[in-house]
This record gives structure tokens, sequence and C-alpha cells, in this order.
């Protein structure tokens, strides 16, 4: 499939006219439909999925969680425990375009074994979990995963990179992980981590390292903002998978060549949101209508504007080959 695309991004006197390609191997749905969990599974384990209060001093599990109106990102138990962290939530609750916020995708990311996996080796790749024996164990750490709405057909992502639709066109869009970053943990966050450690040792995994992972979506910026907190366990499974270093094994949908790419943090975010776009039928849960936010940080990436959003999505760009065309046009 090929598009004609004007970059009315250029600068220049006359605009760039360009013909983007793009090609998909036969044998895709059916690698997918091998590898990917059932709908029905995901909703089964959404039953048994819960969030704690935010309020720091309260932490009580929720059946019926009370969701902030306006950013959709925080739960209480009462509106006691609300009013209570008010003064912390105040500076980082904004409004927001989805009405049920970024929760539901990421529930259903966490909720997909396949994802989490290629989550977990990047992240013990990414934080050299087997290299140093203490991490995980005696020293804290924590992990930000950037999840992101994209046309789920590259094409309309090419169209909008290169300012060709209007924003107030409907667009399909699905989840993409555009950036992990470890990150430092500040000292009620060292103490949620170790509350982690000592219940994961409770329960029978104190060969296990565990680290606090945070799932923020475009509403955030790279240091404010709500977040998603999940406390993580690493397998053995998964610290054996991500020594071994296997390549990630593809085809080429051009030439039928196999393609090898070495084990590494960035290809194991490629491989799962590769995963995430090959489910055309919406089986893993993660689509949905993309919002005038979801399109316009991919604007502002086509705009070479120097803002968070906008940096860790040419990134992304620059180091999955899907956007090849789109790397060869910028440079």
């Amino acid at each position: 499939m090929s598009v004609l695309i004007t970059d009315t991004n250029d600068s220049s006197a006359t605009p760039r006219v360009v013909v983007v390609h793009h090609a998909t191997h036969p044998g895709r749905d059916n690698q997918f439909h091998a590898t990917a969990v059932s709908s029905k599974f995901l909703k089964e384990k959404q039953k048994i999925f819960c969030v704690k209060c935010t309020q720091p001093e309260c932490q009580v599990s929720l059946e019926k969680p009370l969701k902030c109106a306006k950013c959709k990102s925080v739960w209480y138990c009462s509106k006691e425990c609300q009013k209570k962290h008010w003064p912390t939530h105040k500076p980082r609750c904004y409004e927001v375009e989805r009405s049920s916020g970024a929760f539901k995708f990421i529930r259903m990311f966490i909720l997909n074994p396949t994802l989490m996996t290629l989550l977990k080796v990047g992240i013990v790749i990414d934080c050299n979990l087997n290299d140093n024996p203490r991490i995980g164990f005696d020293v804290p750490f924590g992990v930000r995963v950037d999840i992101a709405i994209e046309p789920s057909h590259v094409l309309d992502f090419v169209e909008l990179y290169f300012n060709n639709k209007s924003s107030g066109e409907k667009l399909q869009g699905m989840v993409q992980v555009n950036a992990m970053t470890p990150w430092e943990l500040t000292p009620e966050r060292v103490n949620k981590w170790r509350q982690a450690r000592a219940r994961h040792d409770a329960e029978g995994l104190a060969k296990d390292p565990v680290g606090l992972v945070d799932f923020v979506d475009v509403n955030c910026t790279k240091n404010s903002g709500n977040a998603l907190t999940l406390e993580v366990h690493f397998p053995s499974i998964v610290l054996d998978f991500a020594k071994s270093r296997e390549p990630f094994l593809g085809v080429s949908a051009v030439t039928g060549a196999e393609i090898r790419k070495p084990m590494s943090s960035m290809t194991c975010l490629e491989t799962l949101n590769m995963h995430i776009r090959a489910d055309k039928g919406n089986q893993l849960l993660l689509r949905t209508e993309m919002t005038d936010l979801d399109k316009e940080v991919i604007c502002a990436a086509g705009r070479n504007e120097d803002t968070y959003l906008a940096r860790i999505l040419k990134e992304k760009i620059q180091r999955e080959h899907i956007y090849g065309g789109i790397v060869q046009l910028t440079r």
C-alpha cells in the first residue's frame, strides 16, 4: 500500500511531495494468533485486578474505587481520603479527553502475559538486574514506562507526522510504548518499594528481584503528572531469558528475507509494540479512538518541537524499523 504525502512542515517555498510505501507480511496474522492471549482470558483476569487508594497513609485495596472526575488517574476509598490527598494531587490534576483516562488500557497491558514478559525482559537488561545481584533486593529501583495512543495504521501516522490530517478527523488508535526509563525513587517511593519487597518475601518470592514500574500517558510531562504504579517481581525464567540474549527473529514483508535483531531493552519494546500493531481485531483490547492530544503529540514530533513527549516519540521513530521511511525523509 502507498500514499502521497505533502510535507507541509517543510519550511521551504515548495513543500516536498513524497510517496510512502507500506507492506505487510502475509504470515503476520497467523504469527499473532499463535502467540496472543484471548479476549476471554483478559476479561476474566480483569475481574481480579484491583487498585489501591492513592492516599499514601491508606493504601486500601479497592473493589469500587472513587475516581478523580477531572484527571481520571487516581483512585480513593472515600471522599475523606480524596480531600486529604488533594493538596498533593492538585498540581498534577489535568482535564483529560478520554472518559476512562488511560487506566483501561494500562490495566489490559498489565494483564497481558506476552506484553509484560517482553517489558520485564527489557527492564532486566536496562536496569542491569543480571549484573548487579543487589538491585531489587536491598537496592530499590523504579522504571517509568511512557505509553501513547498511535494510529493503528502506519500510513495515518505518517499523515499526522507530516501535518496532512485534520485534527478533527476520527482515527482508530492503539496503545504503544514510547519509552522506558530507569529513574531515581523519592524517599516516599523508596518506602513504597520496601513495603513491596516485604510483601513479595512473605508470598514466597524472596529470590526474585522486585521493582516499581510507573505507567504514564500523554497527559504527563517528564517530571509531573499521575502514574499507575505496579509492583513487579522478576522470576528466574525472565532473568534467564534476558541473560540468553537470543535475537528476535522476523521476516521482511518486502524481500522475504529473515531479520535478526539483537536482544536489547529497545528491541523488547519494538517487539511488544509490533505485537499490539498486529492485532487487527482488537483481541488484546488495546484499541480506541484517538483524542486531539494523542494526535498533537505526533504532529509536534513532525514539527520537530523540543518537548519531552515529542522527543521520546522521535527516538522511537529512529529505533523501530516500521518508521524507516520517515527516518530517511527527515534526515
